[in-house]
């Protein structure tokens, strides 16, 4: 369907020139416009590639649309041939709204989903409202509409309820996270009072402290509990967090993704130091166990990285 609207686009450039000019702008003005709606940037780019003075018919409900819409490659598109200066001072919404108010509006629904959760929503809501305050003229931030409202303003009510979703959305995952972190560090240190092969009954040495493989389990052990206690903290972090709007963008993004990356390197090592603790009752000596162990460890690590890709 989308190929066949462009081949149809061509064929209409190269019919346009026999037609009279009222009905070419009518023709050009409609196509910009139904580009920007559906967001298609290829119809504005094959229309002013093939038929350059139709640059001539491209208004600023085109800019609005993309603006209102999130679609940033027509925007851009904009901005490269140089008509969002003029745009941006010529637009006006419904009640004087200028191009900030515009995009601080809620996202219609489809652009929405193309990110899961509210959170992730948010953020890129934020983001997009201070991509256009970078064009807007310092003047636009503190401009107040018909109902008194500066951008600032309309954007928090606007997002209102997408802050209170993003907000128990955040904090559910936290929690589910939390619990997980907490039993990791209960279960590693468990594994590192009871030691595998015991200690001497003399000195209270482990009696597998001069083994290479006990090394290793000891330290894998004790990353694991180091890291998931971090992550513990963490996800503490998001649930204490005062969930201001524009804690969205940054703050609370980043401590998730500190708080998964800890979450998941403490159960790769936990892995590990159930790997090495097997390895050294039964497998000493034994490839295909090392082989086989190895092979077992890293099953769910790889399940988690494509699930992670899958969402």
């Amino acid at each position: 369907m989308h190929s066949q609207t462009l081949q149809l686009l061509n064929h209409l450039c190269t019919k346009v020139e026999d037609l009279e000019v009222p009905r070419a702008k009518e023709i050009f003005s409609q196509s910009f416009i139904n580009g920007a709606k559906y967001g298609i940037p290829e119809i504005l780019e094959n229309i002013l590639k093939l038929y350059p003075s139709a640059l001539q018919y491209l208004d600023e409900e085109v800019f609005k649309l993309a603006i209102l819409n999130r679609y940033e490659k027509i925007f851009n598109l904009i901005c490269e041939i140089g008509m969002h200066r003029q745009f941006i001072i010529r637009i006006r919404g419904d009640s004087n709204n200028n191009i900030l108010h515009l995009a601080g509006k809620l996202a219609p629904p489809h652009r929405l989903s193309l990110v899961s959760g509210a959170a992730l929503q948010m953020q890129r809501e934020l983001h997009w409202f201070q991509e256009i305050e970078k064009y807007a003229p310092e003047a636009f931030r503190e401009f107040e509409n018909d109902e008194q409202e500066t951008p600032k303003m309309v954007f928090i009510k606007e997002h209102k309820e997408l802050i209170k979703e993003g907000e128990k959305w955040m904090k559910g995952t936290a929690k589910s996270y939390t619990l997980a972190a907490a039993l990791i560090a209960t279960v590693v240190f468990a594994a590192a009072i009871s030691i595998p092969g015991g200690n001497h009954d003399d000195t209270g040495i482990p009696n597998f402290s001069e083994e290479y493989t006990f090394k290793f389990f000891a330290v894998s052990d004790a990353l694991s509990l180091f890291l998931s206690i971090a992550s513990v903290l963490i996800f503490l972090s998001i649930l204490t967090a005062r969930y201001a709007e524009d804690d969205f963008l940054f703050v609370l993004p980043r401590r998730l993704i500190f708080g998964l990356v800890t979450l998941f390197l403490s159960v790769t090592f936990m892995m590990i130091a159930y790997s090495s603790a097997i390895y050294l009752h039964f497998g000493e000596k034994k490839a295909w166990i090392l082989i086989t162990l190895a092979a077992l460890t890293c099953l769910p690590v790889t399940l988690a990285i494509d699930l992670s890709i899958l969402n």
